[in-house]
């Protein structure tokens, strides 16, 4: 999967590890805060991907929606992001999401039906995978 030959696994996050989770997505200049994180890890809708004992991606749901989802620089294109959808997808069923444009085709490459909502976003859906 990655290029250092690591095994990741994907969990459910532990309150414990909400500052590294923060790290990986304020890395990625998203806009979730930690009080949305920390309340959506108490409802085990934060999932991440670890190796090593490291945290390299993290999604963060409400309910089926993608909140956000981010992956450390280093550890980009080594399949992390797909690793995290596919088990969001097992987690909570269809998904949703919404993004900017220049992140539709990483979206669209994962099976989500993608419209424009506005100039700067985009809405995706993916329905559960059987």
């Amino acid at each position: 999967m990655n290029k250092n030959h690591r095994s990741v696994a994907v969990r459910v996050a532990a309150s414990e590890e909400l500052s590294s989770i923060m790290t990986v997505i304020d890395s990625a200049l998203l806009a979730t805060d930690a009080t949305t994180v920390r309340a959506q890890i108490h409802t085990q809708d934060v999932l991440v991907a670890v190796a090593d004992g490291s945290i390299l991606g993290v999604v963060v749901l409400d309910e089926n929606h993608i909140d956000a989802i981010a992956v450390r620089r280093r550890q980009r294109g080594n399949g992390i992001g797909t690793t995290l959808i596919e088990a969001a997808s097992e987690h909570c069923g269809p998904l949703t999401a919404n993004f900017r444009p220049s992140v539709s085709p990483f979206y669209e490459s994962l099976g989500f039906e993608i419209e424009q909502t506005s100039e700067t976003r985009w809405e995706g859906f993916r329905p559960a995978v059987r």
